[in-house]
C-alpha cells in the first residue's frame, strides 16, 4: 500500500472541513440530527441519486416519522412508497430493522455501533454512516465516492472492489477524522465525491484539496479508482401482456402478484413470461411470440388472445437485463353454460409456470375449461387501484400509460 505522509493528510482534513462548512448542500436529512432519519436517506441513497431521493425521502418520513409507526405499518404501505426507487429489499429490509429497534432498544436507534451493524440491511458503510452522522463517532463511511476521492488523492492503485482495499481506506479514514468532527467530516468526504471529484471529468481546478492531490500531479485522476469491472447483466427477453378488461371489468386491467420469496417479492406486474431457450437474448418475431404468451397465460389459467404489438420497454437489475416487448390481448370469454358465461380471467393465479398448452390449443382448451373460482394472485385494477397497489417502475409506467391513453390525456 501507499505510504502518505502527515502533511498531506492534515492539509487534505482541513481544507476539505472548511469546503463544506461553506459549501454543503442544504438536503432535508441534513436538517435533522434524527438517527432515524439519517438511516432512512442513507438506505435510499444507496444505488440512487440525491436529486430523484429527495421527494422520496420527505414521502417516507410524513408518512412514518418514527421508527414505531414504520415498524407496524403494512408492508404494501412501505412498497408503495419506495415505488419507483428500486432494489426494493431496502424497504424490506429497513421495516425488518425498524421492527428489531422497537424490540430490542425501545425504538431508539442504539448509540453502539456493534447493535447498529446488527440490524438488517445495515452494512459496513450505513453503520458507518450512522454512527458518524447521527452521533458523531469516528466511525469510517467508505462508499464508492469516498473510495474514488481517496484512491485518486492519495494515489491507490489498489482494486477497490478487494477487501484489502476497502479495509485499506477504512483505516485511512479513521486516521484523517479530525476529533470530534466525524458528522462533518465523512458528509464533506461523501460530498467531494458527488459534486467534485466525479467519476468522469472531475473537476480539479475548483477541487479544495487540489494542491496535494497525487493522482492528479501524477496525471492519474482520469484513470482511478482502479476497478475490475463488474459481470454485466443476464439479457432476457419477455412477453408481457396488456389485458383489458370487457363487461363488469371494461377499462380495467389485469395485473398480478409476484411470489412471496424472490426478485420483486409480493409486488404486482402485469403478467410476462420468459420468451426463447435459457441463455437466448434475440429478437422474437411477433406471431410466435403472441403464440407463446398466449400458452403462457393460459397455464396460468388466464384466457387471453394477444392481438398486437404495443411497444418495448426495458428494465435493469444488478444481475439481470429485462428487454420486455408488450402485446395488447384480450380476454376469452368462457364458454357459454360453463361458470355462468364469466370470463376466465378473473381475479387468482394458478401458478407462475411458463409450462402449458401448445400455441395453436388456446381456443380448443378454452371450450373444455370449467372454472369455478378466479385465479388466485390475479386482480383487475383500474386506475384508482394505482394508489395503493406497489410496482416496479417499469409496469408502472406501462400502466400508467395505458390509462392516460384511455382517458386521452397522454401527449
Amino acid at each position: 500500500m501507499t505510504t502518505h505522509t502527515l502533511e498531506q493528510k492534515r492539509y487534505f482534513s482541513f481544507e476539505l472541513l472548511n469546503w463544506y462548512i461553506r459549501s454543503k448542500r442544504d438536503l432535508p436529512w441534513r436538517r435533522h440530527r434524527n438517527p432515524f432519519y439519517i438511516w432512512i436517506s442513507e438506505i435510499m441513497l444507496q444505488q440512487t441519486r440525491v436529486d430523484t431521493v429527495i421527494p422520496y425521502f420527505n414521502r417516507f418520513i410524513a408518512r412514518f416519522p418514527t421508527i414505531e409507526a414504520l415498524a407496524e405499518a403494512p408492508e404494501e404501505d412501505v412498497l408503495k412508497l419506495w415505488e419507483g426507487l428500486g432494489y426494493y429489499s431496502r424497504a424490506r429490509n429497513l421495516q425488518t430493522a425498524a421492527k428489531q429497534v422497537v424490540e430490542l432498544h425501545g425504538g431508539e436507534v442504539p448509540d453502539d455501533t456493534q447493535a447498529v451493524a446488527a440490524l438488517k440491511g445495515v452494512g459496513p458503510y450505513t453503520t458507518g454512516a450512522i454512527m458518524s452522522i447521527a452521533f458523531n463517532r469516528p466511525e469510517p463511511a467508505v462508499d464508492g465516492n469516498v473510495m474514488r476521492v481517496l484512491s485518486r488523492y492519495f494515489l491507490i492503485e489498489e482494486d477497490i472492489m478487494k477487501g484489502s482495499t476497502r479495509a485499506h481506506m477504512e483505516s485511512l479514514v479513521r486516521e484523517l477524522i479530525p476529533e470530534g468532527r466525524a458528522s462533518d467530516f465523512n458528509q464533506a468526504l461523501m460530498e467531494l465525491g458527488a459534486l467534485v471529484c466525479t467519476p468522469k471529468s472531475p473537476h480539479c481546478l475548483t477541487c479544495p484539496v487540489m494542491e496535494h492531490c497525487s493522482g492528479r500531479l501524477a496525471g492519474r485522476e482520469e484513470t482511478l479508482p482502479v476497478k475490475t469491472k463488474a459481470k454485466p447483466p443476464r439479457l432476457e427477453p419477455r412477453s408481457v401482456a396488456l389485458i383489458e378488461g370487457s363487461d363488469a371489468n371494461a377499462g380495467r386491467l389485469l395485473v398480478r402478484q409476484r411470489p412471496a420469496k424472490g426478485l420483486l417479492a409480493r409486488m404486482w406486474e402485469l403478467p410476462h413470461e420468459l420468451v426463447g431457450p435459457e441463455g437466448y437474448n434475440g429478437p422474437v418475431p411477433d406471431e410466435p411470440a403472441m403464440d407463446h404468451l398466449a400458452a403462457h397465460l393460459l397455464a396460468e389459467g388466464v384466457l387471453a388472445r394477444p392481438v398486437r404489438f404495443v411497444r418495448e420497454a426495458e428494465h435493469t437489475f444488478s444481475h439481470i437485463h429485462w428487454n420486455l416487448r408488450v402485446f395488447q390481448c384480450e380476454e376469452v370469454a368462457s364458454p357459454a353454460g360453463e361458470a355462468g358465461g364469466q370470463s376466465l380471467a378473473a381475479e387468482q393465479r394458478a401458478g407462475y409456470s411458463t409450462s402449458g398448452a401448445k400455441p395453436g390449443a388456446l381456443l380448443a382448451l378454452a371450450e373444455q375449461e370449467e372454472r369455478t373460482a378466479p385465479l388466485a394472485g390475479y386482480r383487475w385494477i383500474s386506475e384508482a387501484d394505482m394508489d395503493t397497489l406497489a410496482f416496479p417502475k417499469v409496469f408502472l409506467d406501462l400502466i400508467t400509460e395505458y390509462f392516460a391513453k384511455q382517458k386521452g390525456t397522454l401527449m
